[in-house]
């Protein structure tokens, strides 16, 4: 008997549903969870990571030590302190972000390859249901065979039987005809 694991509508829509071992882990979709402020700190921490905002800092630097050395203003003068300032408050807020956002990553890339392993092991035992199903299909189809050889024997030894006892009726039928 094939079990709905092998069953190929069962197949179907395990192909259709690929996703289905991840379904436990929807909620480590987002980084810092689903609300504004979380869905706003993944975005920054995110565009951290482009080259978008590594050629607008670059620009905003420039402009800011071009404004100050051209004399343009002299609210941050050579050393830059200001600039200093603005740097070390960027990474203090950065950093956290980042390595909060890498953790998350983690824990996502760790629940994805679980489900993944589950998928695998899913894809393992389905296998092996084929296989042991294959197997018992083998072992019927021997026995049949098997059977089969033994009957077409006892048919050959019957038809050999009737074939005897045809002859001997015709020698008999045949006797009392001329003798008669």
């Amino acid at each position: 008997m094939i079990s709905s694991a092998t069953n190929p509508g069962t197949l179907y829509e395990s192909k259709r549903h690929y996703l289905r071992f991840q379904k436990p882990y929807l909620h480590l979709q987002r980084v810092f969870g689903n609300d504004w402020f979380a869905l706003k700190a993944e975005a920054f921490a995110r565009f951290f990571g482009t080259p978008l905002f590594l050629v607008i800092q670059t620009v905003i630097v420039g402009v800011w030590i071009l404004v100050n050395v051209v004399g343009v203003t002299k609210f941050d003068v050579y050393p830059f302190i200001l600039l200093n300032l603005a740097f070390s408050l960027q990474s203090a807020y950065a950093a956290p972000l980042i390595l909060l956002a890498q953790t998350r990553q983690a824990d996502r890339d760790k629940a994805l390859a679980e489900a993944d392993a589950e998928h695998r092991e899913a894809i393992h035992q389905a296998s092996e249901e084929r296989h042991r199903f294959a197997a018992e299909q083998t072992r019927r189809l021997v026995t049949l065979l098997q059977q089969n050889t033994e009957l077409t024997a006892v048919v050959k030894e019957l038809s050999e039987r009737i074939e005897a006892l045809t002859a001997d009726v015709h020698k008999q039928v045949v006797h009392v005809d001329k003798t008669g």
